[in-house]
């Protein structure tokens, strides 16, 4: 079992950067990718970006391409967010997600507890 503990939400305006991170502990040897996810009020959790942990490749949902960027300490068992140009339709409960198999997003199955990013316009 992997433990992950969110922090860095927060409530900012639309055009601000935030930084999500993300602390693994636990059976950290079986995680093959870490990523991010969200989920607004109303809406099913939505895939963000998730990292290989190994080696280093990342990938990115389209509505944040370009404004998103996932990174990885290996020696901290620690993966960020970072995020920039924020709009309001950004504001979700953000997961950090672990995945002991692959990197698809049906193939995280380990989950932190959230943490809220709100934008406002």
């Amino acid at each position: 079992q992997v433990q992950l503990v969110e922090s860095g939400g927060g409530l900012v305006q639309a055009g601000d950067s935030l930084r999500l991170s993300c602390a693994a502990s636990g059976r950290i040897f079986g995680v093959r990718a870490m990523g991010w996810f969200r989920q607004a009020p109303g809406n099913e959790r939505e895939f963000v970006s998730a990292i290989r942990w190994n080696l280093g490749r990342t990938s990115y949902a389209d509505s944040v391409k370009g404004r998103f960027t996932i990174s990885g300490d290996n020696a901290k068992n620690t993966v960020y967010l970072q995020m920039n140009s924020l709009k309001p339709e950004d504001t979700a409960v953000y997961y950090c997600a672990a995945a002991s198999a692959g990197c698809a997003p049906t193939d995280f199955d380990s989950w932190g507890q959230g943490t809220q990013v709100t934008v406002s316009s």
